[in-house]
């Protein structure tokens, strides 16, 4: 039998690895080793691709997790009195059933596109194709203010307008369900808000007198504008976090926050006054 990569170096990521970082590391290698993307030496590219998903497989699952932090790939298998292997119903090479076929037209993933590769791969390897991954799905674009706050929207399927309800919170990648299709939702990005997950963050000017001396200053939400205070002698790029004014989580109660970078307002003019007072504060050495 080969030997096995350990499944952590895998997915590039350390033994300490969140969960969102194992998803994030999957979905970037899934991505670039799909065998479509990889005409001109498929084999390796299947091999490669396989190996991705179980490495996946087994760290996105607490209890598999533990049993590999454990026994290592010995947890998994059958001849080793371990327990038997977890992933039953798939073949003895990994956690699920390889049938990809690079002759013959035999390509599951036929006609499909892989804006959501994620939700495939789970699908397929967890036993075949569900009913929502045969269901045509299409793509829809939304201004970043547009998904974070939900949207109405008018589009047309099979040559029929249907109005559908985007709601608050939808992000890049975020697939829709409804009874006869898909929407997989693309997302412009901001010129003001960054956002990471349900987390915004957003870089506000003020006058360095503010910051040495303090004062008020209001910032833009998604949806409002608040008063900030800000402390006497606080730094430029200092984060303040405003809990609960970040993005609408999905299916759930309850929001994101923002952060918000305090940034020197630096002016392109000055009047004759105001630079003698600079030049003053300079020379005293602020």
């Amino acid at each position: 039998m080969p030997t096995k990569r350990d499944y952590y170096e895998v997915l590039g990521v350390q033994k300490s690895a969140t969960d969102k970082e194992i998803k994030s590391a999957y979905r970037k290698l899934a991505l670039k080793w799909h065998p479509d993307k990889h005409k001109d030496n498929k084999k390796d590219a299947e091999t490669k691709f396989k190996e991705i998903n179980e490495a996946y497989q087994v760290l996105s699952d607490e209890k598999k997790k533990q049993a590999y932090d454990q026994f290592g790939h010995a947890a998994f298998d059958a001849a080793s009195g371990m327990g038997g292997n977890p992933f039953s119903g798939g073949f003895q090479q990994g956690p699920f059933t390889w049938s990809y076929s690079t002759s013959g037209g035999q390509n599951p993933f036929g006609n499909m596109d892989f804006n959501d590769p994620f939700e495939i791969f789970e699908s397929f390897f967890g036993g075949g194709f569900s009913r929502s991954a045969r269901k045509p799905r299409y793509a829809l674009t939304l201004s970043f203010m547009e998904a974070v706050q939900g949207v109405e929207k008018e589009i047309e399927v099979e040559g029929k307008k249907r109005s559908i309800t985007i709601p608050a919170g939808a992000n890049d990648g975020t697939r829709i369900r409804f009874d006869d299709f898909d929407i997989t939702i693309d997302v412009k990005p901001d010129q003001r808000y960054r956002r990471d997950g349900y987390d915004l963050y957003l870089d506000h000017s003020v006058p360095y007198s503010m910051l040495v001396l303090g004062g008020v200053t209001e910032v833009k939400t998604i949806d409002k504008t608040l008063k900030l205070k800000v402390r006497a002698g606080t730094a430029s790029h200092t984060l303040v976090r405003l809990r609960g004014e970040g993005v609408k989580i999905l299916q759930r109660s309850g929001k994101g926050d923002l952060y918000v970078r305090l940034v020197v307002a630096v002016p392109e003019k000055v009047e004759k006054n105001q630079k003698k007072i600079l030049e003053q504060l300079q020379n005293s050495g602020l």
